[in-house]
């Protein structure tokens, strides 16, 4: 008989994952992911069923505790899960509940008789998390008994340990590991239990979490008593433009004709800020990250009503364009907090939600709720309307300043036509093109003579330009010095707006330069232009700091004949070991300035890869940069009489008196 063949596709090549393996072999299948992020989706489906429980109203404090070994414990003092007989199913509810997927006490939640509106997965989140666990150990208190399970990597070790207990309080508590056999990562940060449960009690009014961190001994208590509304009074501060605002209701309808209604219920909190500007999204406690059918309805509500407010109050200006979402949500702190018994999540992980009925309730609702308030509330409507048309105008001032910038920066490789007095070189290799911007036609003259003409370009500078970190963009843009160097540079810019992330225009594939060299003389002008020029790529194209393409090109202070040899010293000390060496016979002369050099001086101590010195603007030094920028450029006034009242006596010497 011949042998099978290795690549042979028949009826017996089918097979299907069974047990533990459903979820330990495809982890990423139920829980989005095998890494961290999968890990911790794990830990928050055993979170949810307790708070499932407390939501119907049977315990009101979660406890919480993390280990070093990065074990988790959590215990409720809810109604116990049930994990005896189930004559019905002819199992034990402990073996449908741990070990066989899509069975749960949450499928028929439209009726109102178990959990109405569920955060779990609906019979998939506690035995897939015992499934991807290293072990898993279940205390459970209820009908006047104790039960006890324990799993070892998805398997029942032991059955169901059944005792009485004279304990009144019921509920139930699992401590589990989850298994870096099927997560790639198991360290699950304090931080994202501390942000989980501060999003928990913000949409579950009442409820306590309390959260223990064996690490670091630390305890964490959240609770807000009246939900959404605390959790804004909290994050907003006396620069609310309104007051803030809560709505509630409830509804029932279907996504589809031919669907069964569902039970919806939802509440929503919002106000107008000068400096906070957030919108969050909730569904059956669940933080919607894309929100869905919410955000459809909130967006479509806010500009519906802000824009009718606009309108009939006659707001606009003549042939003006009407607001958009953008110019609301700059000013908006909104929360909504909604809760179905039939929810249509985009994922399994549920980052959003996409019920059709959901969002025509809630767009509707808000449309009428936010009417009725404007009415009510003249004041406080008109605060709006201005602040939204303000947002509005500043979004489109920054759109046409990105325009604007784009028509002067974008050009064709050749700007020998296009910018006045530079001077390109010949390869059109980028990863040789070095680009020497020098201070004046004098300099220009001298560097030409001097350069290499086949990789080094050379754009001067007229005089000194304007001091970018006190300018606006509008007025920064109008200096041809500073647009001629950005088309020069080629790569745009970067600019970074409250109202229109889109002003970036940068690209760094479009530079043409491996090096961009700033090269002044060695006074106090040249190193006032220098700390400008650094100003301007700091602030327009700072990229090119943290990526290493700037470099600043050291020129020397003294020029040193003995004879028929020169040498050139770049500091002090320099100066002296020359001096010294050559004993007492030698002339110093101050250095010229980069105009008045010869070419071949020129060439050798500034131009030449081999023999110049480049100082490397390190990315590290930015932040260093920026806090000396603002000292010696800025507006704080006092910190540079304090600064010159410090240091002033170290550059003294490089004054000239008059």
């Amino acid at each position: 008989m011949a042998e099978k063949s290795a690549r042979e596709y028949g009826n017996d090549s089918i097979t299907s994952l069974k047990g533990a393996d459903r979820v330990r072999l495809r982890p990423s299948v139920i829980f989005g992911s095998d890494g961290l992020e999968g890990c911790q989706h794990s830990a928050f489906e055993i979170l949810s069923n307790s708070i499932d429980e407390a939501r119907e109203g049977f315990g009101d404090k979660i406890e919480i505790t993390l280990y070093k070994d990065h074990s988790i414990m959590v215990s409720d003092h809810g109604r116990g899960i049930p994990v005896d007989y189930n004559t019905v199913e002819e199992k034990y509810n402990w073996e449908l509940l741990f070990c066989e997927l899509y069975a749960g006490g949450k499928y028929d939640n439209n009726n109102g008789d178990t959990y109405s509106f569920s955060l779990g997965l609906n019979g998939l989140g506690l035995c897939s998390t015992q499934y991807s666990s290293e072990f898993m150990n279940v205390v459970i208190f209820r009908d006047g008994f104790r039960y006890e399970l324990n799993f070892e990597k998805g398997e029942n070790v032991g059955g169901l340990k059944k005792e009485p207990t004279s304990k009144k309080a019921t509920g139930s508590s699992i401590y589990w590991r989850p298994d870096r056999d099927v997560f790639t990562d198991i360290n699950i940060p304090l931080s994202y239990f501390q942000d989980t449960l501060r999003r928990q009690c913000i949409v579950n009014a009442g409820l306590t979490f309390v959260l223990t961190d064996e690490a670091s001994g630390e305890v964490f208590t959240y609770c807000y008593p009246n939900g959404i509304k605390d959790y804004l009074s909290e994050i907003t501060n006396d620069k609310n433009i309104t007051e803030i605002q809560y709505f509630s209701t409830e509804a029932s309808g279907r996504d589809r004709e031919d669907m069964p209604d569902y039970k919806l219920k939802y509440e929503l909190s919002f106000c107008f800020n000068n400096e906070i500007n957030i919108i969050e999204y909730y569904h059956n406690s669940s933080f919607l990250e894309h929100g869905g059918s919410p955000d459809k309805a909130a967006r479509s509500a806010f500009v519906y009503a802000i824009d009718k407010y606009i309108k009939d109050n006659s707001l606009y200006k003549k042939d003006e364009k009407k607001i958009i979402f953008t110019d609301i949500e700059d000013s908006l702190v909104l929360v909504i907090n909604s809760f179905s018994t039939v929810t249509s999540y985009a994922n399994q992980t549920k980052k959003a939600i996409n019920n059709k009925f959901i969002q025509e309730a809630m767009t509707d609702y808000l449309k009428k709720q936010l009417e009725v308030y404007f009415i009510e509330n003249k004041a406080d409507a008109d605060k709006i309307a201005a602040q939204i048309l303000v947002n509005k105008r500043s979004r489109e001032t920054a759109e046409n300043t990105r325009i604007n910038i784009k028509k002067k920066l974008t050009g064709s490789i050749d700007m020998n036509n296009r910018v006045e007095k530079f001077v390109n070189c010949r390869t059109k290799d980028t990863a040789r093109r070095e680009l020497y911007i020098v201070e004046g036609d004098s300099a220009l003259g001298s560097c030409m003579l001097g350069r290499d003409a086949e990789f080094q370009g050379i754009m001067p500078i007229r005089g000194k330009i304007l001091n970018c970190l006190k300018s606006g963009y509008e007025t920064i843009f109008k200096s041809e010095i500073i647009t001629d160097l950005l088309k020069v540079i080629g790569c745009g810019v970067e600019i970074k707006s409250k109202h229109n992330s889109g002003l970036n225009a940068f690209d760094l594939e479009l530079l043409r330069w491996n090096k961009i060299i700033i090269c002044t003389d060695a006074d106090v002008d040249g190193f006032q232009i220098r700390t400008l020029l650094l100003t301007m790529i700091y602030r327009l194209v700072p990229t090119l700091i943290e990526k290493g393409y700037v470099y600043i090109a050291e020129s020397p202070l003294y020029e040193i004949t003995s004879g028929k040899n020169t040498y050139f010293a770049y500091t002090e000390k320099e100066k002296q070991d020359i001096t010294e060496k050559l004993g007492g016979k030698y002339h110093i002369q101050r250095s010229k300035g980069l105009g008045e050099n010869e070419p071949d001086m020129m060439w050798q101590t500034t131009m030449n890869p081999e023999t110049r010195r480049l100082i490397k603007v390190m990315p590290q030094e930015a932040e260093a940069t920026a806090d000396m920028f603002e000292i010696l450029l800025g507006d704080n006034l006092q910190g540079r009489k304090d600064y010159i009242r410090e240091n002033g006596h170290m550059y003294i010497d490089l004054t000239e008196l008059s």
